[in-house]
């Protein structure tokens, strides 16, 4: 990664962080889905240090060439419970690790969720699941084909946060990331075009329940010529025309050859620009010991007016 796309905190501001966390585990309900405990959480957001604060505008203004930030040294509990094995695990209490991946995230946006994904919750939490090995989604433990996160949905996310609060046992499952921004200067200008037309079709994951948003044909770039957003889910998007799938073939080669890899560890939180970057994961071998991989993951919206009309009053989760 290049410099600009990493950020660490000083102790200094880690303790600051730790502290406004601890407030938010007192706060009442205790839950992080509740609406209370969400304007809370979105007031005390604004107390961040406030050199943190800076560094998530500039990377809400620009995401760089490579559509992600990581950042290092937040505060982590001292005791970490055994990593859940469970299909569709969350995380609905406010435990220091959900208090702060939503303190920071509401700095880029308002932190939303899906109501046919792991039961609408906010925080959600990324593990491998026994028997789901082979599966593409977040309990599998194969490697995950690169995409765009929720690339069928009609209101995609604008950031993915991963927060690591445990690493996998062997530090081999890397977070893999792949920006268009690099991938474009790979993508002669036919391809380009090609991928500009409504010619591909996006299913949606295992991991989303009851019928998706898939059906309906759209284009892979969109937006700005030179500085295009992308949709895609390299394992779930296809096209019938021939053209289609010869440019998805190219921008999966391009994908690959620009693709970089960060293996998180605790204390590490990742944003990926959904709109930009494209991210996967390296293959791990979990032990189903208590002592997996663990990242809880939250969506964000910059613009929370535009999924109104899916959502309730003043609620986070889109139906």
């Amino acid at each position: 990664m290049i410099p600009g796309s990493r950020f660490e905190l000083s102790d200094a501001e880690r303790a600051d962080v730790a502290l406004l966390a601890e407030e938010l585990m007192r706060t009442s309900p205790g839950l992080v889905d509740e609406r209370e405990w969400l304007d809370r959480c979105r007031d005390l957001s604004c107390h961040l240090p406030l050199r943190l604060q800076n560094r998530l505008r500039a990377f809400r203004h620009d995401p760089g060439h490579e559509g992600v930030l990581l950042i290092r040294n937040l505060p982590t509990a001292d005791s970490v419970p055994p990593t859940p094995q469970e299909s569709d695990s969350v995380e609905r209490r406010a435990t220091l690790s959900a208090s702060v991946l939503c303190a920071v995230a509401m700095e880029l946006g308002e932190v939303i969720a899906y109501h046919n994904e792991k039961q609408g919750a906010l925080v959600q939490n990324v593990v491998p699941v026994p028997g789901r090995e082979a599966q593409q989604s977040n309990a599998g433990s194969v490697p995950l084909e690169m995409h765009t996160e929720n690339a069928f949905h009609p209101h995609r996310p604008d950031y993915v946060g991963l927060l690591c609060v445990r690493g996998d046992h062997d530090l081999s499952a890397g977070l893999q990331v792949a920006c268009i921004r690099a991938a474009l200067e790979h993508l002669d200008a036919g391809t380009r075009e090609t991928l500009r037309r409504p010619l591909f079709i996006t299913e949606p994951p295992p991991s989303f329940d009851g019928p998706g948003s898939g059906t309906r044909p759209h284009a892979v770039l969109t937006g700005d010529t030179e500085d295009p957003d992308i949709r895609i889910d390299l394992h779930t998007t296809h096209s019938a025309d021939p053209w289609g799938k010869q440019a998805v073939e190219a921008l999966a080669d391009a994908v690959r050859t620009v693709s970089e890899e960060i293996v998180l560890t605790p204390a590490d939180l990742a944003f990926v620009d959904n709109r930009v970057t494209l991210h996967g994961r390296t293959a791990f071998t979990p032990r189903y010991d208590g002592e997996d991989r663990w990242l809880q993951r939250v969506f964000v919206h910059l613009d929370h007016r535009r999924s109104r009309a899916v959502r309730s009053l003043h609620g986070n989760v889109l139906n």
